[in-house]
């Protein structure tokens, strides 16, 4: 084949051609370099300091060994990888700038297709942006759940008994030795958390979207199948390139609904709004909020998963999968849709998957909630829409009146948040400010705010909680977040103060404070938390807050919306 984009660096009798094949022979068969074979790149988010993702490299091995099988070339591709629970301030932050430099590696090497290695919540995102705005054939392979651990009998959701024990102990029904001895039990061994957080939510989107290869999202990383499906994957790739099957000819407008609905079916992760978002903006896709709460709406919740269940993704997996719960709603699946394979995702929903454990996977007439897609509220607090995600939250809490408390930053609440003398009551309204994209910055997992001390002693295990900061998808709670526009970037926020009376109305789509646009015309001239917000002088963080737009269109940075397609116009020697 002459056609390979990668001809344009092997191919000729000429001093850069010469270059090109002569440092990449060092074992490689004769015939490799002769512009007929694919030359695959495997981007690998394997690292140590990411422990999600750090089995990657020998499943790297295995989609090697299918793509050799298939008559491409591989490679190992190192990109940036971010472990959501190690980096500090967060993960978020670094989003952007990972698919930024992945962007520009896989645009500037002699590769012709993508295979996409991820697990941990940012790594699957930045990947699918890279790969959306560079545009050549490309592949997700998600690294899957970690199987259950147990601690004193009891099955551990990772994440979210880390928040639930973590308020035990704060309120004194077990004791620190207690909650500190269950961490040995949290983590099994490989992979990403085992509910569905984000890390599960952005596999079971990255399947919905048809990027993976059906049936692949939530089998177990230590399940020898995802070995195989990673091989399978490694054939699968030297395919799309021959047939130049893109990511834009897989992701359309529909495939982007579709994965809406699949994440309001497994009860899904509220973060995977902001990355859908940004994919859909590298692909010039007009996606917005009002296309998660109308495809959303109706859709049954129907896998029975912490943090909104009782159930984790190995439970899931035995119970039949992934296809076998969006077989349930076949029907409000848009159709047309092709997946990497080149067949409709609905191809694979049929009537003849079948689920084998019905507590886990719930049927369609008895859902753990009726009508849970990830809500959008609007009004005077969130012009720009912030999200819930009611079935992670208190019913009697999705409708409520009440007084608000102000946090000025994360350090102002968890200096405050356990004074014996806090003037607050289960009905008061706790409001974070200060923690948006550029607030903080980067947008932190902190809006699922631990509750004053003295409440948990009472009793009280949940309250409403409202920011303009994100929360771990593993997290629940009547947990208001993504208010735009946030109040960094001069959103209502910013000038609401402690005592002000907040609706919340989930039902009718509302978020409103009891303060007249004319009050908060003069209270926007001194804004309280000004000081707590990020100033960065140099470097990311100062690129960052300069050109990160806000959480309602994705916390892309505005000059990497759209992609550049994979064209390399000059020579580098």
């Amino acid at each position: 084949m002459d056609d390979l984009r990668s001809a344009d660096w092997y191919v000729g009798d000429d001093r850069n051609a010469y270059i090109h094949r002569a440092w990449m022979r060092r074992g490689n068969p004769v015939d490799a370099l002769d512009g007929t074979k694919p030359q695959i790149a495997i981007a690998n988010t394997a690292s140590d300091l990411t422990p999600c993702n750090k089995h990657l490299n020998e499943v790297a091995e295995s989609v090697k060994n299918g793509i050799w099988e298939a008559g491409g070339v591989p490679y190992n591709l190192p990109v940036v990888s971010l472990g959501e629970t190690q980096v500090k301030p967060t993960a978020m932050l670094w989003r952007n700038l990972a698919a930024m430099a992945m962007e520009e590696m896989f645009r500037a090497n002699p590769i012709d297709g993508l295979v996409l290695l991820g697990g941990c919540d940012k790594t699957i995102p930045a990947l699918l942006m890279a790969a959306a705005s560079v545009d050549i054939p490309a592949i997700v392979v998600p690294g899957g759940p970690m199987l259950t651990g147990h601690f004193r009998g009891e099955a551990l959701g990772c994440g979210t008994d880390v928040w639930r024990l973590s308020e035990e102990a704060r309120a004194g029904r077990i004791t620190n030795g207690e909650f500190v001895e269950s961490e040995r039990s949290m983590i099994r061994g490989k992979g990403h958390c085992n509910t569905m957080g984000t890390a599960s939510t952005m596999a079971v989107v990255a399947e919905a979207l048809g990027m993976t290869i059906p049936g692949f999202a939530g089998t177990p990383a230590a399940d020898a199948r995802l070995l195989s499906l990673s091989h399978e994957t490694g054939r699968l790739i030297v395919d799309l390139v021959a047939a130049d099957r893109t990511p834009s000819d897989v992701m359309t407008k529909q495939s982007f609904l579709n994965a809406i609905i699949a994440v309001a079916a497994v009860g899904g992760s509220t973060n995977s709004v902001v990355h859908l978002l940004a994919i859909a903006g590298r692909l010039g896709i007009d996606l917005t909020l009002e296309d998660f709460d109308a495809a959303g709406a109706g859709v049954p919740v129907l896998a029975n998963l912490q943090p909104s269940g009782m159930f984790l993704m190995d439970d899931l997996f035995r119970a039949g999968g992934l296809l076998a719960l969006l077989s349930q709603v076949k029907d409000l699946f848009h159709p047309e849709p092709i997946t990497v394979t080149g067949r409709p995702l609905v191809d694979y929903l049929g009537t003849e998957r079948e689920v084998f454990d019905d507590t886990v996977i719930l049927p369609r007439d008895a859902p753990l909630m009726a009508d849970a897609g990830i809500a959008v509220l609007r009004g005077n607090l969130a012009p720009n829409g912030a999200l819930i995600k009611p079935s992670a939250a208190t019913p009697e809490l999705l409708q409520h009146v009440g007084p608000a408390l102000v946090f000025d930053s994360i350090e102002d609440l968890r200096a405050r948040i356990d004074d014996p003398d806090l003037d607050v009551t289960a009905d008061t309204v706790l409001v974070l400010r200060g923690c948006g994209p550029k607030g903080y910055p980067g947008m932190p997992e902190v809006g699922n705010m631990p509750l004053p001390r003295k409440l948990l002693e009472a009793g009280v295990r949940d309250m409403v909680r409202i920011s303009d900061a994100r929360m771990s998808g593993t997290a629940y709670g009547t947990v208001i977040l993504h208010a735009a526009p946030e109040a960094a970037a001069g959103g209502p926020l910013a000038f609401v103060r402690t005592g002000d009376v907040i609706h919340v109305d989930v039902a009718g789509r509302r978020l409103h404070v009891d303060v007249s646009d004319e009050e908060f015309q003069s209270r926007s001239q001194t804004p309280a938390s000004e000081a707590a917000y990020a100033a960065p002088t140099r470097g990311w963080e100062k690129l960052y807050v300069d050109h990160v737009m806000q959480a309602d269109t994705g916390a892309d940075l505005d000059f990497l919306v759209g992609g550049s397609g994979s064209k390399v116009s000059r020579e580098s020697h």
